[in-house]
Formats: structure tokens, sequence, C-alpha cells
């Protein structure tokens, strides 16, 4: 607000919400619209539908855990070094995701649950004879890892095929998991859909995101007033455009 204020420059606010959609137009390969996008990551896990620029309809979020919460628990439960999402991922390539039948919380709606995924994880590693426990984590964090993939998946493609619509996009932290990614490919693959993953390094927290969603609110006319103030936790929300 500062360099604002002293270059006489416009404030144009961005929530970051926003920007990790917005870094699926920096894919190689970005969504058309009308696209349905899951933004997933340590503090969020939701389902929108996005029929243009601006406008955002909330399907499904996350009722307790977030996904890449239950993975950062998971992780530190495994002994795995903060954060634990790209720890769990690389233990999980060395065991067998079809080990441990962990639930599912798929339910009757877009809404996800991961808490009872945590609580089985946790209860399972309290039962590992100890003499065996570093010969099991790895079958542990794949089979956690594939319950939490699956429920990511199914409920997306599911959403864009009730939606009418044949892009999909994941973004967020933890859409950089390397299991979700080529699930999610398999799945857009099958159902004859186009999926738009931004690449790694825009997965994670990132400037270009938030210079992305900026520059879009810019060109469609939204700016903000120096008496803009900073929210910590911020929904969603469809821009104040006329017309709706």
């Amino acid at each position: 607000k500062a360099i604002c204020w002293a270059r006489g420059l416009p404030l144009v606010g961005v929530n970051h919400l926003e920007g990790h959609l917005y870094s699926t137009f920096l894919a190689d390969d970005p969504p058309q619209f009308p696209f349905v996008c899951l933004i997933v990551s340590g503090g969020h896990t939701d389902l929108v539908y996005v029929p243009r620029h601006g406008v955002y309809r909330l399907l499904g979020r996350t009722r307790d855990d977030a996904a890449g919460e239950a993975f950062d628990k998971v992780g530190r439960a495994l002994g795995l070094p903060y954060p634990g999402g790209p720890q769990v991922d690389r233990l999980a390539a060395q065991g067998d995701p079809g080990r441990f039948p962990f639930p599912r919380a798929l339910g009757d709606s877009w809404d996800f649950s991961f808490s009872g995924l945590k609580t089985a994880v946790l209860r399972t590693l309290e039962r590992l004879p100890p003499e065996r426990r570093e010969e099991w984590l790895p079958h542990v964090a794949a089979s956690f890892q594939e319950a939490v993939v699956e429920v990511l998946v199914e409920k997306t493609f599911a959403a864009a095929e009730q939606w009418g619509v044949r892009h999909v996009a994941l973004c967020g932290g933890v859409a950089a998991n390397r299991r979700l990614r080529a699930a999610a490919q398999e799945r857009a693959k099958a159902l004859g859909m186009h999926l738009s993953i931004p690449p790694l390094w825009l997965c994670t927290d990132n400037a270009s995101m938030i210079a992305a969603a900026g520059a879009y609110r810019w060109l469609h006319g939204l700016q903000d007033g120096l008496d803009l103030d900073v929210f910590a936790s911020l929904e969603l929300t469809s821009w104040p455009l006329e017309g709706g």
C-alpha cells in the first residue's frame, strides 16, 4: 500500500484461494470455461464450479481436516519432518497402496472428510509390532495416500460430470502430490476430459499466482482503496461485477 500511495499506483487486493485457482491459467494447457476446480492445500479442500472469470460456486469443502492437514498430521505420526505432504509422497513410493484398507469418506455430497481416515491410520500405527514398524511404515503411507487421492479424484470428476463440464483443474500445495497428479490424469483420459494442473513450483504458495489473479482482476476493472485491510482467513467469493 505504501508503494501505491507513494507512486500513485492502483491497489488490487487478491484472495489467496483465488491465487491458487488462477495458477491453473499459468499451466501449459490452461482450463477453458466452464470448469470444475479442486483447490487442495494445507488449509483448504474446496471444490468449485467456475463458469467464467470471477464467478465461483462452491460445490463442496472439507468438514474437518483439509487434505494437506491430514498429510501433515499423518506425516508427523510416521516420524517424518514437516511439511508432511512431500515426505509422505516419497515414503509412499516404497510401499503397497493396497496393504491397509483405510476408509474412504465418499458419502452423498461433494464435501470432504479426512478425520476418520487420519484416526484409522493412527490406530493402525499403534498396533504395529515395534520390531516391524520401520518395515511397515511405507505401506501405511502408501495406503493412506491412496485413500486420500481416491476421494479427491472421485468427487472432483463426479462433480464435473454432474455439472456437464469437460475441463477440470487441480491447484494448491497437495496438487504437487505425484500420485494425485497421476490418478487425475488417468481419470481425465478415461473420461475424455481436459485436465489442467500447474507445474510443481506453482502448486505451493508463490508470487506468480497472486500476480496472475491480480492481473485478471485489474483487466476486469477491479481495484481497491488504500484502506484495504489484511484478512487471515477469507472465503472464495465472486467478483462484484455488473450483470452478475
